[in-house]
């Protein structure tokens, strides 16, 4: 049996939630794919991480998959004018929707409006773990079983697995969404939210929408 948990998005309760029932289920050793996007928007961030962070390096059989928000911050401690090309046109990531602001928070990091960028660079280097840059540089983006693919985002189409590429598993949309075409296994995925998780058929997205105040899926 394998579970897979979708977007977290710094809400750590809900993420304890569903840990809980998991165990319930499937023990203590039970298989888990976290699907990515573990910090922004809820206020805890940072214990998400080093939830994950704790429970793999204890052993527990679990697959955290990089997602395109856990790289935000690694992108920021680097270079605090980075901005992704893939971003919505006008958006930074301490923008609302995106949620840096609260992720930086949660370790600590004065966030107040008219402080200067160069200052909140330089707190949250100094804040946030070296362990958790080096974690999430480190997640892989794929993850394949007999009957499933997991990814952040999703698959190019036509694309052979060992061939796709980073960019893509963490931010592809519509490609992916409107491609009816069966992959060979059922592909699990979050990063584009909805009101509730969906089976399309060839693919399941379970984004059920925690970073906008809906509930954790796990599945």
């Amino acid at each position: 049996m394998l579970y897979c948990v979708g977007d977290i998005h710094g809400h750590k309760d809900q993420l304890d939630i569903a840990l809980e029932r998991i165990e319930a289920d499937g023990g203590p050793m039970a298989s888990v794919v976290f699907l990515g996007d573990y910090i922004d928007r809820g206020p805890e961030s940072r214990s998400v991480v080093q939830t994950l962070f704790d429970g793999i390096a204890e052993g527990r059989d679990w697959v955290a998959l990089k997602g395109n928000h856990d790289r935000y911050l690694v992108d920021f401690v680097a270079d605090p004018t980075y901005r992704d090309p893939k971003m919505r046109a006008g958006y930074t990531w301490f923008d609302q929707r995106i949620g840096g602001n609260a992720t930086l928070a949660s370790y600590g990091v004065d966030m107040s409006n008219s402080r200067p960028l160069e200052d909140i660079h330089a707190e949250a280097c100094a804040k946030v773990p070296e362990a958790h840059i080096a974690f999430i540089k480190g997640l892989p983006t794929l993850h394949v079983t007999e009957d499933l693919i997991c990814a952040h985002a999703g698959l190019r189409p036509g694309i052979p697995l060992e061939e796709q590429n980073e960019e893509d598993l963490l931010w592809i949309r519509d490609e992916f969404h409107n491609d009816p075409r069966d992959y060979g296994r059922l592909v699990v995925h979050g990063h584009t939210a909805l009101d509730a998780p969906q089976h399309f058929g060839n693919r399941v997205d379970l984004d059920g929408g925690a970073g906008f105040g809906r509930p954790l899926t796990a599945a």
